[in-house]
């Protein structure tokens, strides 16, 4: 299809980036000496299914077994001791298992401390189980090469509809789900023509591990909330889809319906945030973020997103459309399209009159009370009939405060 080969030609590396980018991480890893370890590269570069401007690399420091069996929690701090000696701005971020990240211009690298094994049973932390991942990928690409190019696809569609990254704050399509779901069903094509007949606790299992089973009554129901089961092929008892949101869920089965009705290369393109034009029509509320670890800066921003539209949801104003961006970076922002005020007069709606106590102390609560259909209303005048102004008076609280540096409306 000519769509999806024009999208490869503007997401796949060149052969000069992948020489560029493979140099870059060579000699960043030549100045990793580590004592009973070995790194290795892991991640989408591992793999070989990276996109254009990647600007970020994975690297497992393996750790012998034998030495520091029983002593997994000195994992980091030994790896800390020993990276400093190495790396100037070396951050440790908190994790299942402490990690540590290098920024350099326009490239960030990321290290974590493992143990080397070679069964996911004999694995401590789900860590230790990344490069057996990279290992199942790599073999069923090397058996099919077209597959890393139709990986390329399905992770740059999920970008593009906003449903790419397992983090707490997103829940969407991890890049190993995206991994799996291209070798499940073999192409980009074939997925989207699935996924538009997905139902709910859909099962895809690569190895059969259950095969004549119910996935759902054999693997711990603790993992299994999603809606999606994607058996892990290295590690039967592990859902890959755990962290997948049924939001997320429901937008890619979306998307992909739309995008088998129309092929348009605008399902591939990621619309670049612009906040003054958004302003035109819409409410825009920019956050400085506080400083610290992805994963919880971004659960922060969730919390104030929801916060503020659950309070306009209340107040009963009419949203047609609403988002947020983030890019990692020190701002964030908040998007609400409301385009009519309220009334002034808000009509609230009480109990039966046949609940004549409830019915009471309702009329007692409120002065301007009438009956119609044999139920209690009131009507009380609005606190805020502009949505600007109520988000404006939200953003002084205290809960607000607490989870972004600074916040105003633009």
């Amino acid at each position: 299809m000519d769509i999806l080969k024009e999208v490869l030609s503007k997401i796949k590396p060149s052969k000069d980036e992948e020489v560029l980018i493979d140099k870059k991480i060579k000699d960043f890893m030549s100045k990793i000496k580590v004592r009973d370890a070995e790194p290795i590269l892991g991640g989408s570069g591992a793999k070989g299914t990276w996109i254009r401007a990647a600007n970020d690399a994975d690297i497992f420091i393996m750790f012998d077994a034998k030495k520091y069996a029983g002593k997994d929690e000195q994992l980091s701090d030994v790896l800390e001791k020993e990276l400093k000696r190495s790396f100037k701005g070396l951050e440790r971020l908190h994790g299942s298992r402490d990690y540590f990240q290098v920024k350099e211009p326009n490239f960030t690298f990321e290290m974590v401390p493992i143990i080397k094994i070679k069964d996911s049973k004999d694995a401590i932390n789900i860590t230790d189980v990344s490069p057996l991942h990279a290992t199942f990928v790599k073999s069923a690409i090397k058996k099919n090469k077209k597959l890393a190019d139709e990986i390329r696809l399905i992770k740059q569609f999920c970008k593009s509809n906003k449903v790419y990254g397992a983090e707490s704050y997103i829940n969407g399509f991890s890049g190993y789900m995206c991994e799996l779901l291209g070798i499940y069903y073999g192409s980009f094509m074939k997925l989207v023509q699935a996924a538009s007949k997905w139902k709910d606790k859909e099962i895809i299992d690569i190895k059969n591990f259950y095969k004549g089973k119910n996935v759902l009554m054999e693997m711990n129901k603790s993992k299994t909330y999603s809606p999606i089961i994607l058996v892990d092929p290295v590690q039967k008892d592990r859902n890959a889809a755990a962290a997948l949101s049924s939001e997320k869920y429901e937008i890619f089965i979306k998307k992909a319906r739309e995008f088998l009705k129309n092929k348009s290369i605008r399902y591939f393109e990621e619309n670049r945030f612009d906040a003054e034009k958004l302003k035109k029509d819409s409410i825009v509320v920019e956050i400085e973020v506080l400083e610290g670890k992805e994963d919880i800066i971004g659960a922060k921003l969730i919390k104030v997103f929801n916060l503020i539209k659950g309070k306009l949801i209340k107040e009963e104003f009419d949203i047609k459309d609403l988002g947020w961006f983030w890019d990692k970076g020190k701002k964030a922002y908040f998007y609400f399209k409301i385009p009519k005020d309220l009334d002034n007069i808000q009509i609230i709606e009480g109990p039966p009159i046949k609940m004549e106590r409830f019915a009471e102390d309702f009329k007692k609560k409120h002065k301007n009370t009438f009956v119609k259909n044999n139920i209690v209303y009131a009507k009380e005048k609005r606190k805020f009939t502009k949505a600007k102004d109520s988000i404006k008076n939200l953003l002084k609280n205290e809960y607000v405060k607490e989870r972004t540096k600074s916040v105003k409306i633009l």
